[in-house]
């Protein structure tokens, strides 16, 4: 995988042009023996060769482009994008009317010169961090290919898309971890903003307070140019903090139980890496967290799903995948006054984890507690899919809830399982926190 900057350089000396990233993204996803048909669900192949050539246009006349022009990305398919139905991986809405307008993260990902290639295969509405769909198939993760092992998701396509040279870069919705742990299964780098700060209109809604965009790629650098542009920010990477100094805290309380071996072994081995640059390393006791689950008990923040689905699966639990209905129905019997006090405990939780944190510049630990599952496995047995989907989302789900931003950078040893190392920032804290993620992931590639 080529960061963008890197391909961005090449357009600009003319090592290579749009047209030739585009069509080799092409021919990885019409590759008959790779992912392609899993991975996307609509390819943009003539439209995507068009804007390439509009951009080669410009830049052999000397018009200077910005750093994400003519790089080809992938869109989950839960954004709108002008003339397609957003399916958001489901059967339900294949016929939907086609959007009118692009999401407006994605407008301003083209305004920034982006290529938007196609749209990516997802757990359907966005509800599972395995990445599993059984109306249009689940991609296998590039480890360990011949197992076919889950990608993890919600942004299951996005992931793959990236890995298999079938787009530079992805777009995908973390309302739970739906962005960092497919990330971390496969090895890229994956970034949280602060919800709410990029634009979610025009995107399928899961948990209106939680719902995040944010971009998979190969570093953190190429994260932060994407979500500057999805932002309307200048698009530009920050510069990375010096390590030496920087005050990480390690959360000892519910996000290290249960852990793999690789992942734990893996952790420990990042950590003494970031002590040994100059890092203040301290564990703390986090009790915060350890409340989130039984103050989302019963479905707790979900019932905002429930909201946007109840007349639907009311009407369509058959075209419904059995696992996301049920998960969604787990809501329904909330009632006005039981989501009231869950957005009361949530206000107060935020303030105390903000007091426990606030002495420390970032708080480290694994993005998943294990690593990616066999396919067939989670198929087979609805106890090991419901306990996997459940270990797959806490560590990424508690930072959700406590409105924090947070990056998910690998963590694993080359040809090994791949893991990633969470790195969370305060909320609103997010271009500090990509600094620090520059320097984190610098160290971890020593």
């Amino acid at each position: 995988m080529t960061p963008l900057h890197e391909l961005a350089a090449g357009l600009q000396t003319g090592r290579t042009t749009s047209r030739s990233l585009v069509e080799d993204a092409l021919a990885h996803i019409r590759d008959a023996d790779g992912e392609g048909a899993r991975v996307f669900l609509k390819i943009h192949d003539r439209a995507a060769l068009a804007a390439a050539d509009a951009s080669d246009a410009l830049r052999d006349a000397g018009v200077k482009q910005p750093p994400l022009a003519g790089l080809p990305i992938s869109v989950k398919d839960l954004f709108d994008l002008a003339g397609d139905v957003t399916t958001a991986g489901s059967r339900l809405l294949r016929d939907a009317e086609p959007a009118a307008a692009d999401a407006p993260a994605i407008a301003r990902l083209r305004a920034a010169g982006a290529i938007v290639i196609g749209r990516t295969n997802m757990t359907e509405f966005a509800y599972s961090g395995l990445g599993m769909n059984p109306h249009y198939g689940t991609p296998a993760n590039p480890w360990d290919r011949k197992t076919r092992r889950i990608p993890g998701g919600s942004s299951s396509g996005a992931a793959v898309s990236v890995t298999d040279g079938m787009a530079a870069a992805a777009i995908g919705s973390d309302t739970g971890g739906s962005v960092r742990i497919p990330a971390a299964l496969c090895g890229l780098t994956g970034f949280k903003p602060t919800a709410q700060r990029i634009p979610t209109e025009g995107a399928w809604p899961l948990a209106h307070s939680l719902d995040s965009v944010g971009p998979l790629a190969p570093t953190v650098s190429c994260c932060a140019l994407l979500d500057a542009a999805m932002a309307g920010a200048s698009v530009e990477a920050p510069s990375a903090l010096p390590l030496k100094g920087l005050r990480l805290a390690v959360p000892r309380t519910l996000v290290f139980e249960h852990l793999d071996d690789v992942v734990a072994q893996r952790f420990q081995a990042a950590a003494f890496r970031l002590a040994t640059a100059g890092a203040q390393i301290s564990d703390i006791t986090f009790a915060p967290l350890g409340r989130i689950p039984e103050i989302n008990a019963g479905g707790g923040i979900y019932a905002e799903a429930w909201a946007v689905h109840r007349r639907q699966i009311e009407a369509h639990e058959a075209e419904y995948d059995p696992r996301v209905a049920t998960r969604i129905r787990r809501a329904s019997g909330l009632s006005a006054a039981d989501y009231y006090d869950v957005l009361r405990a949530r206000e107060a939780l935020i303030r105390e984890a903000d007091a426990v944190t606030a002495p420390f510049d970032a708080v480290i630990l694994p993005t998943t507690a294990i690593v990616a599952p066999p396919i067939a496995a989670l198929e087979a047995d609805e106890n090991f899919y419901t306990a996997a989907n459940i270990l797959m989302l806490r560590n990424t789900f508690c930072f959700n809830f406590l409105d924090r931003c947070a990056l998910s950078i690998p963590m694993h040893e080359p040809g090994g399982a791949p893991c990633g190392l969470m790195v969370v920032g305060e909320t609103m804290g997010d271009a500090r926190l990509l600094a620090i993620g520059r320097a984190v992931e610098a160290a971890l590639r020593e």
